[in-house]
């Protein structure tokens, strides 16, 4: 396998891209004296966004012990810390895997 011209210009192409998107969005903000409302919104519903991209495929796509393990992080995440919360699915995880097999 040797080195590939095309593909390493598609990563340096995507790398300048997401430090483009990431640089932008600090210079506008630091050069605004104020957040408008909507924008705050918006950025506020940012984390809930990322999780939702990370959990669903996992969740959809994953056998029964991630489904399981979700599901029970779920219900620790909703009455403990996070810590407990991954603590629990991960616990999960490994008994379905060790006893059940995959």
């Amino acid at each position: 396998m040797g080195f590939d011209l095309h593909m390493a210009l598609v990563i340096l192409a995507a790398a300048v891209a997401t430090y483009a998107t990431r640089i932008g969005g600090y210079i506008m903000i630091t050069k605004m004296k104020r957040i408008p409302p909507r924008m705050e919104a918006a950025l506020n519903a940012v984390p809930a966004a990322v999780l939702t991209t990370l959990v669903a495929p996992a969740f959809f796509i994953g056998g029964w012990d991630s489904k399981l393990a979700l599901a029970v992080a779920l219900i620790i995440g909703l009455r403990f810390s996070h810590t407990w919360m991954l603590v629990a699915a991960w616990i999960i995880v490994m008994i379905w895997r060790h006893t059940i097999g995959l």
